[in-house]
């Protein structure tokens, strides 16, 4: 779940002398058709939403304390609601670098069917609606934290980093950490140890999750000038990258059972995930390349990985659930 505003030219998408910018804001200031609510549901990234709002759920159910029913659904919601304004904010900034991607043309504002304008109001109204939904459901703590990741993806990782350095996603990242904090907050009213460990793990599986995408992608980031690491380091300097943070986050995914923070389920569970993403992840760098690094097998393992990846983390965080509800079952 990137430049700095310099202008306020710059703050609607880029240098207005751009052709990168006129070419995509102009397709997509003139909407072909009316806007269908379908194409205001994928200005929320669905897809990206549905690990955020899986991963805070968890959080909650984990949490000590207990939720009444009806706040807990509506923190749910905010959360999902928040992450989802993120996207469509995310997506109005980039429509003109998501206007030259085979893998985001199709997206409602380059494709026209959303004016600009009205995908910002959208995903600004959204991201205040998430934050005061929140609080008043739960607490100031989720509510501050909530606003946080929103901000984060909004002002750092998408004006900021991403089209100014390699390692966009590796800070970046962050913003898709904060649903455990969330969720965790929401129950409890404050932060503890194991929502800190799970915002950890998210953060350090965030490289090798996307790196591997931006692999078997990096012609679209290419073609679109955005410095992903394939495209300014090379594919082999990417895959060594995506072995060594996985090399971290094996380990680390662990910690919280060697702490004795979670149950065996758990921590049996983790590290046969983990041995499983880096095997995956070991298919990358071994991946046959030319001499430039390039894939000679059209990126089958980086594909292949980065579904493997998906599949970790909801693994990981199923696997803490099922650890807090039936360990005491087996204990007794």
């Amino acid at each position: 779940m990137s430049d700095a505003v310099a202008t306020a030219t710059e703050a609607v998408g880029g240098d207005a002398k751009s052709p990168l910018l006129l070419s995509g804001s102009t397709q997509a200031s003139k909407p072909a058709h009316v806007s269908k609510p379908a194409d205001f549901f994928a200005l929320l990234k669905p897809r990206v939403m549905t690990l955020v709002v899986f991963t805070a759920f968890i959080a909650m159910m984990v949490a000590p304390g207990h939720l009444h029913p009806l706040p807990a659904f509506a923190a749910i919601l905010a959360i999902a609601v928040g992450a989802g304004a993120s996207g469509a904010i995310n997506m109005w900034y980039e429509r003109d670098i998501d206007a030259l991607m085979r893998r985001t043309a199709k997206r409602p504002i380059p494709a026209g069917r959303i004016a600009p304008p009205d995908a910002l109001v959208f995903g600004v109204t959204l991201a205040v609606g998430s934050v005061v939904v929140i609080g008043l459901a739960t607490n100031m703590v989720a509510a501050a934290i909530l606003a946080a990741s929103i901000c984060f993806y909004v002002f750092v990782y998408t004006i900021w980093l991403k089209r100014r350095t390699p390692y966009n996603i590796v800070i970046g990242g962050a913003a898709g950490a904060f649903p455990p904090l969330i969720g965790w907050a929401a129950v409890t009213g404050n932060v503890a140890l194991l929502p800190m460990l799970l915002f950890a793990i998210v953060f350090i599986w965030t490289p090798p999750h996307f790196w591997s995408l931006a692999l078997w992608a990096h012609a679209d980031y290419e073609r679109a000038g955005v410095p992903m690491l394939p495209v300014t380091a090379g594919a082999r300097a990417t895959r060594r990258q995506i072995v060594a943070y996985t090399l971290v986050l094996v380990p680390l995914s662990v910690l919280p059972w060697m702490l004795h923070l979670t149950g065996p389920i758990y921590g049996l569970t983790a590290a046969g995930l983990g041995l499983s993403f880096l095997a995956s992840v070991i298919g990358v760098a071994r991946d046959r390349q030319d001499a430039a690094g390039v894939s000679l097998t059209g990126d089958r393992p980086a594909k292949a990985a980065f579904r493997v990846s998906i599949l970790y983390l909801f693994g990981l965080f199923a696997a803490l659930a099922a650890d807090h509800f039936l360990m005491p079952w087996i204990v007794r």
